[in-house]
């Protein structure tokens, strides 16, 4: 079930709680799901489509030189829930020596700015919004502008396949908050280490990029190469329920299975 959206199927859900669910994040602080609803054993996480232009291997070798702002934002400077620690950032950040904060605007401006910021920038910010995730993250790789993701919540597509350590950098909101902690971390990267990093943004790009049709190992690809061990998972769990005898140890954390019943009929298939 394509659960792409907070308030998706709110009405129903309930009612289609056992289906893995395609989902933007997990959301686990309770703000948009419901305890039970979604866990990384059942459902899928997504990407955003990215909002920006793809920056390919031609673009980022004439723009990766370039590069002179040292971090990049652009978004909504007020958000709720989790997203507050975007005004405590800002306040901050803003002002400091190669750093640029600039509000969000919606349309073609909108898209241009954002995409020219990221594409001069080495760092893009990424802090939690009124979900874990958003699109600007996704902006941020298809721009080759390294992630610095600030969002102690957020769960991310493919993990199973991919390693987001190779292209982000990981920043907890606690030592984000420190007072000039999160500009003198950045400044003391090595070259060698930001070097790599947006060489392995180059080859990521692809996993993030719909396309039609499909290609091999783009996102379209790796949604059923992470479903098929979904729906193994969800067997296991499935089938060890329907065995165990009562007083058995029960370690399963799979919500989708029906209780344990002695019956003659079959499994499932």
């Amino acid at each position: 079930m394509p659960v792409h959206h907070p308030w998706s199927f709110k009405t129903v859900r309930r009612s289609v709680k056992k289906a893995i669910w395609l989902l933007p994040d997990m959301d686990s602080t309770g703000n948009w799901y419901k305890p039970g609803q979604v866990y990384l054993e059942k459902d899928l996480i997504l990407p955003y489509v990215a909002n920006v232009d793809f920056c390919d291997a031609g673009c980022l070798s004439e723009i990766n030189p370039k590069r002179s702002t040292l971090l990049f934002f652009r978004g909504r400077l007020k958000r709720n829930a989790g997203g507050k620690i975007r005004s405590i950032l800002v306040a901050q950040l803003k002002g400091a020596d190669g750093v640029i904060i600039e509000e969000g605007t919606s349309g073609d401006g909108g898209k241009e700015a954002a995409q020219k910021g990221m594409r001069r920038s080495l760092f893009c910010l990424n802090p939690a919004g009124d979900t874990p995730s958003s699109a600007r993250l996704f902006d941020a790789i298809v721009s080759g502008c390294i992630p610095v993701i600030v969002s102690d919540e957020l769960e991310l597509p493919f993990e199973g396949i991919l390693d987001y350590r190779k292209i982000a950098l990981f920043v907890s909101s606690n030592d984000a908050l420190k007072p000039g902690w999160l500009l003198k971390y950045l400044k003391d990267i090595q070259p060698a280490h930001i070097k790599e990093l947006q060489q392995n943004l180059a080859k990521y790009s692809r996993h993030f990029l719909f396309s039609s049709p499909a290609q091999p190992l783009g996102p379209e690809d790796l949604v059923w190469k992470m479903m098929a061990g979904k729906v193994v998972n969800i067997k296991l769990h499935s089938r060890r329920s329907q065995r165990v005898v009562e007083g058995s140890r029960n370690v399963c954390t799979c919500e989708c299975r029906p209780g344990n019943i002695t019956n003659t009929g079959s499994t499932i298939s």
